[in-house]
């Protein structure tokens, strides 16, 4: 206990925000200070640690392996720490938090509007930082302590990440109306005959869809792979692309674009969307109550 003596939590708070944002310029704006405070308290903890904990590498700054090491149970105690001090003690309204959270083009358009109403008239002084990741960048930013809570499909999480599904859902193909068979859907031979359209963060990314062609002995040809739901509708018009999504991605396509609507022409499962979380911030009462806001907005 005596080691304690040495350091303050808030040298702490310093070490967390410099291991997750590799950088001393971007901590100290995390942390609202100044950037030579910042720098003072790096050299503090390097002394402190006996290690660089941050080292030069090519163009930017790069952790030591002890200052990954650190980065785990650092997060861990942070939250249990944060627990104890608010455990049951978490007033919306009068809050002042950031949190980070991490999800896909198609759940920023299914929620971030309900979601950003909830908190404008129930709590202004939460704010959100979004970013966008693969679904295997998100479970390693949980378990970096880089994002509070990631939305998006997780069927093989690691056992330390919590889940909690926020609705079913399944998938529904579009392309051009004038592409499409006067009257009924389109055969399976020609669905996959066409060109199709991915959406994903990258093209070598697995997939449900081709996961399931896969499995029954099938493929088709992916003549576009991007990472906008929003600009992958607007190809269709005037193409014999084929985009297959998950349904509630269309419920705002605008009827005046010409594209049509139909089921997949093989068995393709339903899937759950979920949230996803660090099982070490399950205690924290504000996450908490963030959580069931989100819930409340599906």
């Amino acid at each position: 206990m005596d080691d304690l003596r040495r350091i303050d939590l808030n040298l702490l708070l310093t070490l967390q925000a410099l291991l997750a944002e590799k950088h001393v310029t971007r901590a100290a704006l995390r942390l609202y200070k100044s950037q030579p405070a910042v720098s003072h308290a790096l050299a503090q903890l390097r002394d402190i640690f006996q290690d660089p904990l941050l080292t030069r590498q090519g163009g930017g700054m790069a952790l030591t392996p002890r200052a990954r090491e650190l980065q785990q149970p650092l997060e861990a105690a942070l939250g249990q720490l944060n627990a104890l001090l608010h455990q049951g003690e978490f007033d919306a309204s009068l809050a002042v938090r950031r949190f980070r959270l991490a999800l896909s083009d198609y759940a920023a358009h299914l929620l971030l509007p309900p979601l950003l109403r909830r908190l404008r008239a129930q709590a202004p002084g939460i704010d959100l930082a979004i970013s966008q990741a693969s679904r295997e960048a998100m479970l390693a930013q949980l378990a970096d302590g880089e994002i509070d809570l990631a939305l998006g499909v997780f069927p093989d999480a690691p056992g330390d990440i919590k889940r909690e599904t926020l609705f079913e859902e399944h998938f529904v193909s579009v392309a051009d109306r004038r592409s499409q068979p006067p009257k009924g859907d389109l055969p399976l031979p020609q669905w996959l005959e066409r060109p199709h359209v991915l959406v994903a963060m990258r093209p070598d990314a697995e997939n449900e869809i081709d996961a399931a062609l896969k499995a029954q002995g099938m493929r088709r040809h992916v003549a576009l792979t991007l990472p906008h739901w929003s600009a992958s509708t607007e190809v269709l018009a005037g193409t014999d692309l084929i985009l297959t999504v998950a349904s509630r991605a269309l419920a705002k396509v605008a009827a005046g674009k010409a594209l049509r609507q139909f089921k997949p022409p093989f068995d393709l499962p339903s899937f759950s969307f979920q949230q996803a979380w660090h099982g070490r911030r399950d205690s924290d009462p504000a996450l908490c109550w963030l959580r069931s806001v989100v819930i409340s907005c599906c």
